[in-house]
């Protein structure tokens, strides 16, 4: 095996080496080891809580609200439900 003055320089050799669809698998694991909103979720604590009654309730009302409005989109959802979804990103 070649000697390779940096770690990045081996990493570039090794995916060189690699079949396409090998590729395809590395690209979208360091895409998630840069996205910090995907490390945060990869590394988040399990939510082991109980489901509370409203949240039962929450979930059982939205399924409701997709089998009456199949195909809506969540923007469409949320107009209807009266919110704007302009303040909801702006928020984000």
């Amino acid at each position: 095996m070649a000697r390779f003055a940096t770690d990045k320089e081996q990493a570039h050799e090794l995916i060189d080496r690699l079949a396409p669809s090998q590729v395809s698998a590395i690209v979208s694991v360091l895409q998630a080891m840069l996205d910090p909103v995907a490390k945060a979720i990869a590394t988040a604590p399990v939510d082991d809580e109980a489901e509370t009654a409203n949240e039962r309730d929450a979930v059982a009302l939205s399924k409701q609200s997709f089998q009456q409005h199949p195909g809506h989109t969540t923007e469409q959802l949320m107009a209807d439900l009266g919110i704007d979804s302009k303040d909801q990103t702006s928020k984000a």
